[in-house]
């Protein structure tokens, strides 16, 4: 179970790497253009959740991101010893909450800077933390329904 915090501890590493260098070198609201009409490095804060929802709610931040985080290391050492995809899955989602955790305790806002515009719609700005949050329920899904397939079979012998 190792690497799988190692992981994690990676992701955190990434992301507030990347959140340093924006903060570093780029003034907010700043754009710089990647690939033309669709992909600019954009200096944004939100101090809310996706989308900028419960703008300003730290203290909510603060008690939901610590009970999480300690519902998914208790559920990495209790059903993820057997499962790599959901344990990467796990790890992907512990890293991408700590990545989140240490901005808003640290600046009380989360440092944005990816921006896509996809086919004309400005998709809103995110980060690596939001990416591995995202990707981490995308496996999770996948290993849960890949479980419950699995139990079924079973039963159906």
């Amino acid at each position: 179970m190792a690497r799988y915090y190692i992981f994690a501890f990676i992701i955190i590493a990434i992301d507030q790497l990347s959140k340093w260098l924006v903060r570093a070198t780029m003034e907010i609201g700043e754009q710089i253009l990647l690939i033309d009409n669709f992909f600019f490095l954009t200096s944004h804060r939100n101090s809310g959740a996706a989308w900028g929802i419960l703008e300003g709610r730290m203290i909510f931040f603060y008690m939901i991101t610590f009970l999480v985080v300690i519902g998914v290391i208790y559920y990495m050492q209790k059903y993820a010893k057997k499962d790599p995809l959901l344990a990467t899955g796990l790890s992907l989602f512990l890293g991408g909450a700590i990545g989140n955790f240490i901005d808003r305790l640290l600046f009380q806002e989360v440092t944005d800077f990816l921006d896509f515009n996809l086919f004309g719609y400005n998709f809103p700005i995110f980060n690596i933390a939001d990416s591995s949050l995202t990707i981490g329920v995308i496996l999770i899904i996948i290993a849960t329904i890949m479980e419950e397939r699995k139990e079924g079979a079973v039963k159906n012998d």
